[in-house]
């Protein structure tokens, strides 16, 4: 009697969505009605009061990383070349405004990352920092973004000194 009811319960759970597909298809022959769909609302787009625009002649690059309890004491330095750019702890940011052309950042921990991006003038770009885990300390990583990420973040964000 229990596999009777087991078959029959398994049968109409598989039954009735089948059903209700085939009602809701269309006749192949029948002509269909195309309207356009009317446009989601956009979200209202968060201002961007942290980042000033790009100098006309430069490019800038904003490297931030998410504020996280894990790897919170971990640290990690954006190098280009020789250069250091900043320092990003969690829930940092800092803005490089640098000459257009190619351009190669550095992270160093346990590991090595390198991240390359193309820089054209006046345009603002967004670089996320990460920690991923190593076996002593994290491993560093660069990973192309957007203003989108950045601006669901900065309530957390803070400058970097």
């Amino acid at each position: 009697m229990r596999s009777l009811l087991s078959k029959a319960t398994l049968a109409a759970v598989l039954l009735v969505p089948t059903l209700a597909f085939a009602q809701d298809a269309e006749p192949a022959n029948t002509p269909t009605e195309t309207a356009a769909a009317p446009a989601p609302a956009a979200a209202p787009a968060v201002q961007n009061t942290l980042i000033a625009p790009a100098p006309a002649d430069k490019g800038q690059i904003v490297f931030f990383r998410e504020s996280k309890m894990m790897g919170a004491a971990i640290g990690f330095k954006v190098r280009e070349g020789e250069t250091e750019l900043g320092k990003l702890r969690s829930g940092k940011y800092f803005v490089a405004t640098v000459e257009p052309g190619t351009h190669e950042y550095v992270v160093h921990g346990e590991t090595k990352d390198k991240l390359t991006m193309e820089i054209e003038p006046g345009e603002t770009y967004y670089v996320l920092g990460s920690l991923g885990m190593g076996l002593v300390a994290g491993r560093p990583n660069l990973s192309p973004s957007d203003e989108g990420t950045f601006m669901g973040m900065s309530k957390k964000l803070k400058l970097a000194k």
